[in-house]
């Protein structure tokens, strides 16, 4: 599993062909996504119900996605430090990966990767996000249910309830609850759902109180997983079909540019494009037109989009 994620994270030639070779093995397990901003007691939370989901006899995957620093590059990956618990546990397979820049609080090889741990059998695949803003909601395109972490006791709990996390949520989860706060937070969710219209029968998002560190309330943050879980499989239907779209758009978009910059265009052209642009000698639209014109010319560019990679 390790070797397989680390050809899937390098873009390596044969990763392609890996995908294609297990993908017929796959949409077996559950994913699990866990949500929120910075400090919310994410890591610590997933440790918890790792324990909690052992004990209902899942095999587990845990893929913890780490922020790549936008001026070096590198990333901790520190996340599973703080779940060394399970080290030991050969049912748990728990794998940091690094956004390495991409952008909504995934890595571009999170969706792939889960694929390996399905492959794999595990019963349940849980993916940490980085911490996330009000728009970062990458995760909702990836897991059968989201579960956005929030905490109180840091600022204005507005600013949490915005439009994009709020809305991708099917359990809010306010961990810390020994803090001062933690009752008003849950009053702010209950009417900020108050004013979303959800028809008969429909699951309203239940709020969850944890606290992480003591592992209150994580048996009932399970349970409410469970009975999503047990009521939701025309939901799963929906999100899947979804989820395959976003991914191939995904992959489309990114052969594309791929095709542009190494097939299409000559050694620094791309770059010298760029710099018209600043130069105000063109404008984004045309040089966009201009580039989709020559990749539509029969025979255009040196060899197949994508070639070698995934």
């Amino acid at each position: 599993m390790a070797r397989a994620i680390s050809l899937i994270e390098d873009e390596a030639g044969a990763a392609a062909g890996l995908v294609r070779d297990i993908f017929p093995h796959t949409g077996k397990t559950y994913l699990v996504g866990i949500t929120g901003p910075p400090g919310a007691g994410k890591s610590t939370l997933v440790d918890r119900l790792v324990s909690e989901t052992r004990k209902a006899n899942e095999t587990l995957g845990v893929i913890a996605v780490d922020p790549t620093s936008p001026f070096t590059g590198g990333a901790i990956l520190g996340d599973r430090l703080r779940m060394q618990a399970h080290a030991q546990d050969d049912q748990v397979f728990i794998r940091s990966m690094a956004t390495r820049g991409h952008m909504g609080g995934l890595a571009r090889a999170t969706s792939d990767a889960a694929l390996v741990l399905d492959a794999a059998g595990k019963s349940l695949v849980i993916i940490e996000t980085v911490g996330v803003g009000q728009d970062e909601v990458d995760i909702v395109r990836t897991a059968d249910i989201s579960v956005v972490v929030l905490v109180p006791g840091t600022g204005d709990d507005v600013q949490a309830l915005k439009a994009g996390i709020m809305e991708i949520a099917d359990i809010f989860v306010v961990n810390k609850c020994d803090r001062d706060g933690a009752d008003r937070m849950v009053t702010s969710i209950e009417s900020n759902l108050a004013l979303q219209s959800v028809a008969e029968g429909e699951w309203r998002p239940p709020i969850v109180k944890t606290e992480a560190t003591t592992g209150k309330g994580v048996t009932e943050l399970w349970q409410t997983i469970e009975a999503f879980r047990a009521r939701s499989e025309g939901t799963r239907v929906k999100r899947l079909k979804a989820r395959n779209e976003f991914r191939l758009r995904d992959l489309l978009t990114h052969r594309f540019m791929e095709h542009v910059e190494q097939g299409l265009l000559g050694k620094g052209e791309f770059d010298g494009l760029v710099d018209r642009i600043a130069k105000r000698e063109v404008d984004p639209y045309t040089a966009a037109s201009d580039i989709l014109a020559r990749a539509l010319q029969p025979g255009a560019g040196s060899r197949e989009p994508g070639a070698g990679n995934h």
